[in-house]
Formats: structure tokens, C-alpha cells, sequence
């Protein structure tokens, strides 16, 4: 099904003794574990990305969803177009998206043949390369007179090499300079089975790097000067590396940022389209951005198996941890009831999780908890499908890349 996006004029989101008990009531019927979707958090974010994308097209980011009814429902709407995938596989797989650009390179032998061999699938999906060794890796699989050409797309580089700081972002593309960038643009524009076609930078120091952490003002007081200077020069080299392989050839698109950039990085005539993803579920590592709070559009639910001491409860299961460095941060988030903490010295388990603080006491066996996960499309790998809830009830049950058998790693 493909479901209407419409922008809603409420956002109860923001009274959560409002928003957590509505879908409580909503989903009753349901035993926990399970993930809910709440349609109107969905819309209001979809169309709130647009807002802050200033009229640059966005590239939905497929890893920060992995629900495929969710993406086909996102790119209805005026103002999305094609889907930034994470594997090659997925690509594949995605057959009704006829616009998909690989983020990472890919050393999937058996889909590159897939790809090759298919001039449909060809001319639908774009890969990401970086080096000319990804270049020899795929001829290697199939030689350039027996496929059909493969669109690629080269990466730029767009972590901040700092004075001060050192190296500030991902260890990506190894191309950082604008004349690296010509220089790659030529080798492949002159190797026969290749179609340079796109340009793409992810600065993740601000994409991805919250500039207001909790309880730590004086350092995202330095993230936020970080991310100004790292602003400014990402746009000016961003400009200069897409000047210079505009000279070796014709460019269709040159993508850029993520959910937390879509400002800054929507504001760069170099730029023709920006992409993002994680703000349409609205994690709650996006709680702490200065420039934008999404609203919990998705959350799941545990069920409360054991009370250890009166005013201890504890679910089952629960340690979903999200990627990246290992902290508090990454920690799954107990929201509803109110004034819920984990136990320090346990955190979220596989098996078990137990919650203190001033709600733990009512807690009963049976009673749910619901949570918000880190990160976005990282739920998604833990649940089979989502309830889609619009206002009093489930209109829809949304089964996600995990409940249709697909792991894309």
C-alpha cells in the first residue's frame, strides 16, 4: 500500500502524557515486543525535511528506514526522488525505485554480475566508487565487452582536516582535493563499461554529530565552532572539486549531506539534490540538534516480565544497541511511562532489561515500557514489522526489510 503523507496540523508528540498514552490505547490489542509507526509524526517529518532541503530534491537514505511500504509512501510526495541505498543487493531488490545510487562501494561479485547482466537494472542504479582499484575489482567480475556500462558515482571526501582538531568526520573517499577529483573523473570517463554520472559528499561532523548533547554545554558550545569553519570549507572545496570534473564531463546529479545538514548543505549552489533518511523516524539522537527536533515518529514497546525489588521493573529483552562509538548515547531510550532509567551497572540486555526510577515502582507483570531506539533504521533490524497507527487505531501492519527475509550487511 502506498499511504498519503498529509502534513498534519496537530502535534500531540509534543504533550508526551498525550502522544505515549494514544498509542498505548492504539495498539492494545497487540502483545510486546512490537514497533509502531505513528502516521501523523511520519508526515510532519517528511514534510518538515522539505521545508529545511530550501527546494533541493531529497535522496531518501534506505538504511535509515528499511521499510519498503514507508519509502514507496515517501517518494510519492513532491519533492523526494530516488533512494541513496547501502548494498548493491538492496539496489537490486528494489525493484519499483527507478533511481538508486550505492552509498558504499560494493565487493558483491555475485550482484555486480547481476547488474551487469541486466541493462534494465543498469540503467536504474548508479554505484559509488572512490578508487580505480573498485574500477578493476568490477571488471574482474565482468569485463567491460560482455555487461552493459555501469553508471558509477565518485565520491569526494567531506571530513575537515583541521589545524587544531586533526581529522573530523568518516574515514571515507580517499579523493580530498579538488584536483584528486579530476584526476579519478578522467580515468573513468576514459575506461570503456563506465559512465561517470554523479558526485557525492557526506560531511558527517554535521550530518551526523548532535551540536547540543545533553548535560554537556561547553562541548557542544566546540561542536557547534566545528561545525561553522567545517561548513564553510566543505562548500568551498565541495564547489571547486565539482567546477573541476564538470570539466571532464557532464554531470546528472551531485548529492550531498544527511538528515542534519539539510540547511547548510541545501544552501550550496554545487549541490543539486540532498539526501537523508533518519529524519523521518525521528531517533532520539536527533533530541539533541539546535537546528531541528523531528518528531518520535517511530518507537517500540517491551513487555515488563519481573519486578526484582518494589521499585524495580523489568522487560524483556531490550538491548538494541545502536552503531558507532560504544557510550550512553547509543543506548535504546526509555520514554512512557515517565521518569524511567536504566540500571547503570546492567544497561539494556539481550535477554533482559530493568528499569528504576520514579514510574518503576507501579510497574506491573504485563505492563509495557516503550522506548525510542538511537538511531533510525537500526530498528528496523530487530522487528519483523510496524504497526502503522493513525490516531485511535492500526490502519496497517508495515513488515520491514527483516519481515520480508531480506539482510542487507
Amino acid at each position: 500500500m502506498v499511504f498519503p503523507l498529509v502534513r498534519p496540523t496537530a502535534t500531540p508528540w509534543l504533550e508526551p502524557d498525550r502522544y505515549w498514552p494514544a498509542l498505548d490505547a492504539a495498539t492494545a490489542e497487540l502483545d510486546p515486543p512490537f514497533g509502531v509507526i505513528s502516521l501523523p509524526a511520519l508526515a510532519h517529518n517528511a514534510h518538515t525535511m522539505l521545508d529545511r532541503a530550501q527546494g533541493k530534491p531529497i535522496r531518501v537514505a534506505s538504511k535509515s528506514v528499511r521499510v519498503r511500504a514507508v519509502l514507496d509512501a515517501v517518494l510519492a510526495l513532491p519533492g523526494y526522488r530516488g533512494v541513496l541505498a547501502y548494498t548493491l543487493a538492496e539496489a537490486l531488490w528494489l525493484t519499483a525505485v527507478d533511481d538508486i545510487v550505492v552509498a558504499y562501494p560494493t565487493a558483491d561479485r555475485a550482484s555486480i554480475a547481476a547488474l551487469a547482466s541486466d541493462p534494465e537494472q543498469a540503467a536504474r542504479i548508479t554505484l559509488m566508487v572512490d578508487s580505480v582499484d573498485q574500477l578493476d575489482f568490477i571488471d574482474s567480475v565482468v569485463a567491460p565487452g560482455a555487461r552493459a556500462d555501469i553508471r558509477v558515482c565518485l565520491e569526494l571526501d567531506a571530513s575537515w582536516n583541521s589545524r587544531l582538531l586533526g581529522h573530523v568526520g568518516t574515514w571515507r573517499s580517499p579523493v580530498y582535493t579538488a584536483a584528486d577529483a579530476r584526476a579519478l573523473a578522467a580515468r573513468i570517463v576514459e575506461r570503456p563499461g563506465f559512465r561517470l554520472v554523479g558526485m557525492m559528499a557526506y560531511e558527517g561532523q554535521v550530518a551526523g554529530q548532535v551540536d547540543r548533547p545533553e548535560g554537556r554545554p561547553s562541548y557542544g558550545a566546540a561542536i557547534r565552532w566545528m561545525q561553522r569553519r567545517s561548513i564553510a570549507e566543505i562548500a568551498e572545496r565541495r564547489a571547486s572539486a565539482v567546477a573541476a570534473v564538470r570539466e571532464v564531463v557532464d554531470l546528472e546529479f551531485v548529492n550531498g549531506g544527511g538528515t542534519g545538514s539539510l540547511e547548510s548543505t541545501g544552501m550550496e549552489d554545487a549541490v543539486t539534490e540532498v539526501a537523508a533518511g533518519s529524519g523521518l523516524f525521528g531517533p532520539h539522537l536527533f533530541d539533541h540538534y539546535t537546528r531541528f527536533r523531528p518528531a518520535p515518529a517511530a518507537a517500540f514497546a517491551l513487555p515488563v516480565v519481573r519486578k526484582p525489588t518494589p521499585e524495580r521493573a523489568t522487560v524483556l529483552g531490550g538491548g538494541w544497541i545502536a552503531s558507532g562509538p560504544a557510550a550512553d548515547d547509543r543506548l535504546p531510550k526509555p520514554v512512557w511511562p515517565q521518569g524511567l532509567a536504566l540500571e547503570p551497572r546492567e544497561g539494556a540486555g539481550e535477554v533482559q532489561t530493568p528499569v528504576s526510577g520514579a514510574s518503576a515502582a507501579g510497574l506491573r507483570v504485563g505492563d509495557r515500557v516503550w522506548w525510542r531506539h538511537t538511531k533510525a533504521g537500526e530498528l528496523s533490524e530487530h522487528l519483523n514489522e510496524f504497526a502503522l497507527v493513525d490516531g485511535d487505531r492500526v490502519i496497517e501492519q508495515l513488515p520491514t526489510y527483516r519481515g520480508e527475509g531480506k539482510l542487507f550487511a
